[in-house]
């Protein structure tokens, strides 16, 4: 069976069904969007606002729904779904679905581009590994890796506002690659008992240098 990316829990069953999103066959969390302890998150409308502002102005974006399209998987607007989310949830992708955004875990249009990119590269690497099996802690962690490598989660800036950037400046890019990837890898139920940390140590020389579909990192 295909498996989710991670799972948008939410917060009502009339939510759900307003939505026609059938959360509870969402097998994986995704880690949260946004600054740790942010009070200001947007509405479902800004959010969505926001997401056809990023389908016009994000080169990233563009780059990657255009090379979705060449693969043969193209997707469009309605592949993004805006809800309100549990406390514990982010936003995530499902292969049933495409994307999902809790626009209560969202606080800038930045963060709602990179969230974007994110779940894009996630739907990139479906469509191009047909095989693609999230119960196999070696795929998901290549995919996160890829994801947070190439969204722009681990950006400089975002470093910043995380006050991540107290360590060494030099390898401080591969160091957030792998905490991201490492974050979401661990809320895999299939990936307990110290298989996440090293699923991701296996792939991260690999999948690091994998920038597919684009010829290099963005912005690096």
């Amino acid at each position: 069976p295909t498996h989710s990316m991670s799972t948008a829990a939410a917060e009502s069953s009339e939510q759900a069904s307003a939505s026609g999103i059938d959360y509870s066959k969402l097998d994986y969390l995704e880690q949260k969007y946004g600054q740790k302890g942010s009070h200001v998150t947007l509405s479902r409308d800004e959010v969505s606002a926001m997401v056809d502002k990023v389908f016009q102005d994000s080169p990233p974006v563009q780059y990657l729904l255009q090379s979705l399209k060449q693969g043969g998987c193209a997707v469009g607007r309605t592949f993004f779904h805006v809800t309100r989310c549990a406390d514990d949830v982010g936003g995530g992708f499902s292969t049933d679905y495409g994307v999902i955004l809790c626009h209560n875990k969202l606080s800038t249009y930045k963060e709602v581009e990179l969230a974007v990119a994110h779940e894009l590269i996630h739907a990139y690497d479906f469509c191009r590994a047909r095989d693609l099996d999230l119960t196999n802690c070696h795929h998901h962690a290549c995919t996160e890796i890829r994801a947070a490598n190439l969204s722009g989660d681990c950006s400089v800036y975002q470093e910043f506002a995380r006050g991540n950037l107290s360590e060494a400046f030099v390898g401080q890019h591969k160091r957030c690659v792998r905490r991201r990837a490492l974050l979401s890898v661990s809320l895999n139920p299939y990936c307990q008992g110290g298989k996440a940390e090293q699923a991701v140590a296996d792939m991260l020389p690999k999948c690091f240098r994998d920038t597919d579909p684009f010829p290099r990192v963005p912005g690096l």
